[in-house]
């Protein structure tokens, strides 16, 4: 029995509630209860093979509404279903998930009713998975759910249990009084706010490339995720965003001015030119911190067993922006370390006269490069403690850093100003 009290807190909100064919596909029951006790209206899709564990009556009895399992189907009182089902929602939750419908999000089928619904939903998503262990611990399944929540999909994690064919381990579908405390801190979130209306926001992205001979060059495993999810989170808050960037694996968001690069030095170059345009300066980019002396002109020929290669040190794009910035200019850093990361971080905020740096540990398999998560500590001038954030989408991660930039521009001031003489004597 759910335990939640009647309220009405959540009166006028929407859930769209899809089920998908698993033997927990009963439990959805507490769960649309629980929401309708909140106050929420909630609308029902179920896949066929769901139909075969729990009939859509059941449903459509609880609900008050029609269920939709075909919108094809002759009693379907919506023609265009899967459009106004989800588009007239404050959230679309999927509990049960099967492996094989998060298989679908992930990779845009839309081959059934619910499968069509998501790719077509403009609400946030919440999928509770449920699942047979081995399922849930297949490396597909995995890589499904992370793509999922690289795109902003949140993923409420199964319990670990018996299961109902005799296996014991993670798959249980999660508590129902778990699943409905998730969707309704879902639909309490603020929107986004336009905060950053006015910013002129530059921020680089992705790796640098700095060659050997025309074939072979020194680089790293940035794929500009997380630049790109500032970059694009930036632009949701307002503010004119400028991206340079180099190589990138991942595609750039719309409506963002990109400007490309290949090595350190062209990198350099495109920030120092557009920085004095620049209110916030973000440094996402993993730049290479050394290149060749003298780049062969010709490939190299493996001639001997060893070949080596005298490098000496790129510009420091970061450092060069902090000393020569005009007094308005926030500077944000990004410090990827692999052991003693928060003391990493706060000597390059030190040293550097950072704003802000973005701590993140990238010998995890859940955070740092091209991966769809992240875990970062954020560490502002003005606080000795870091804010350390769980694990989340680069999505949801950038928005958090956004936040403190905008606590720190609400203080009207920075580092730069604050150190300075003539503001002290003020």
């Amino acid at each position: 029995m759910m335990n939640q009290s009647s309220n009405s807190g959540f009166s006028g909100k929407k859930v769209a509630l899809g089920i998908s064919g698993g033997i927990a596909s009963y439990k959805a029951v507490e769960i649309l209860r629980g929401l309708r006790r909140a106050g929420c209206t909630v609308r029902v899709a179920m896949t066929k093979r769901a139909c075969e564990f729990i009939q859509p009556l059941t449903f459509r009895a609880l609900s008050g509404s029609h269920v939709i399992v075909d919108d094809y189907a002759p009693d379907n009182p919506d023609l265009i279903a899967h459009i106004t089902f989800s588009q007239t929602a404050d959230l679309l939750l999927i509990a049960p998930a099967t492996a094989n419908i998060v298989a679908k999000f992930a990779n845009g089928i839309a081959d059934d009713f619910l499968s069509s619904t998501y790719l077509a939903s403009t609400a946030p998503v919440l999928v509770a998975p449920a699942m047979n262990p081995t399922m849930w611990e297949h490396p597909a399944t995995q890589r499904n759910l992370n793509t999922l929540r690289g795109d902003g999909v949140h993923v409420l994690e199964p319990d670990a249990g018996e299961m109902a064919c005799g296996s014991i381990g993670p798959g249980r579908l999660s508590e129902p009084e778990r699943i409905v405390k998730a969707a309704l801190d879902l639909l309490s979130a603020a929107p986004i706010t336009r905060d950053l209306i006015g910013e002129r926001v530059l921020i680089t992205v992705g790796a640098t490339r700095e060659e050997i001979d025309p074939v072979r060059f020194i680089s790293n495993r940035s794929s500009g995720r997380m630049g790109f999810a500032l970059a694009q989170a930036a632009k949701q808050r307002g503010a004119n965003v400028k991206v340079v960037a180099g190589f990138t694996g991942v595609e750039s968001p719309a409506n963002i001015t990109l400007l490309r690069t290949q090595s350190a030095a062209e990198m350099r170059a495109v920030v120092m030119k557009e920085i004095s345009d620049a209110s916030i300066f973000i440094a996402a980019a993993a730049v290479a911190d050394y290149r060749p002396v003298e780049r062969a002109p010709e490939k190299i020929k493996k001639l001997d067993d060893r070949l080596v290669l005298t490098l000496e040190r790129t510009a420091d794009i970061l450092s060069e922006v902090a000393v020569a910035r005009h007094p308005k200019l926030l500077v944000i850093g990004f410090a990827a370390e692999t052991d003693n990361v928060i003391q990493h971080a706060r000597a390059k905020l030190r040293n550097k006269n950072l704003d802000l740096v973005v701590a993140n540990d990238v010998s995890r398999n859940d955070a740092g490069f091209d991966t769809p998560t992240n875990a970062i500590a954020i560490i502002a001038w003005d606080s000795d403690e870091p804010l350390e954030l769980p694990v989340m989408s680069k999505h949801d991660a950038a928005h958090r850093i956004l936040d403190q930039v905008v606590r720190l521009r609400g203080q009207g001031t920075n580092r730069l100003l604050a150190a300075s003489p003539s503001t002290q004597s003020a």
